[in-house]
């Protein structure tokens, strides 16, 4: 099938939102717990962190347009600072439960029976089951003017992770973790590391990261 502009808009409404949040596909999964000034926790699904840097080391977010209530983006911006946690499958069902509108009031720590954690005086909550967990601290965020939605930039100030997970080049193990990856709003994935590949260069094929080949450098 191919698709142009004129029929992708033509498509039905829930449909062409199905096809065009999966189309580029898996994205990381993480829940995103907050609290709010007066204490409220929250937690939210959220599906697309993604990497901006690692010097200093910064992740951003998408939220979807503020015209209602965004308790995440509320909290973050009140408190600034947030907490994302990897899902994995024995997390699938109440990480998912989580994108439920709830009222303010109701904690989805609560409604959806994930217990939350707090770590070395972090000021937001995580989730006590994750096995990998980021504790982030606001830096800004930019509303697109091209659909409302707010991009939130946030910089990763503490880290979590099994000792068994992180390997010596610093890379992680997110198989022996258990880490699930999301396509689209509900379709969630484990997944199989097939290959580590080395640094590319120009005059050298590509091929097996080896003790060898572990340098990294700066390069586009």
């Amino acid at each position: 099938m191919l698709l142009h502009k004129n029929d992708i808009e033509a498509l039905e409404r829930r449909f062409r939102t199905h096809l065009i949040n999966g189309v580029t596909g898996f994205s990381s999964a993480n829940l995103v717990g907050t609290v709010g000034a007066g204490g409220q926790t929250n937690l939210a699904m959220i599906s697309s962190v993604v990497h901006i840097g690692a010097h200093p080391p910064l992740k951003a977010m998408v939220i979807r347009p503020h015209s209602v209530p965004r308790h995440t983006l509320e909290n973050i911006l009140e408190t600034g600072h947030y907490t994302l946690n990897h899902v994995h499958a024995d997390l699938c069902l109440q990480a998912h439960q989580t994108s439920a509108r709830y009222p303010r009031e109701q904690s989805e720590f609560d409604a959806c029976g994930l217990e939350a954690c707090w770590l070395d005086a972090f000021p937001a909550p995580f989730v006590a089951r994750s096995r990998i967990r980021i504790g982030m601290r606001y830096r800004e965020h930019q509303t697109l003017a091209i659909n409302d939605t707010v991009l939130v930039v946030g910089e990763v100030v503490l880290i979590d992770v099994p000792d068994d997970c992180l390997v010596a080049t610093g890379h992680l193990d997110l198989e022996r973790a258990g880490t699930l990856a999301v396509n689209g709003l509900d379709g969630y994935h484990d997944t199989r590391q097939l290959t580590r590949l080395a640094y590319a260069k120009p005059d050298c094929p590509a091929g097996p990261l080896s003790p060898e080949t572990t340098g990294y450098q700066a390069g586009g």
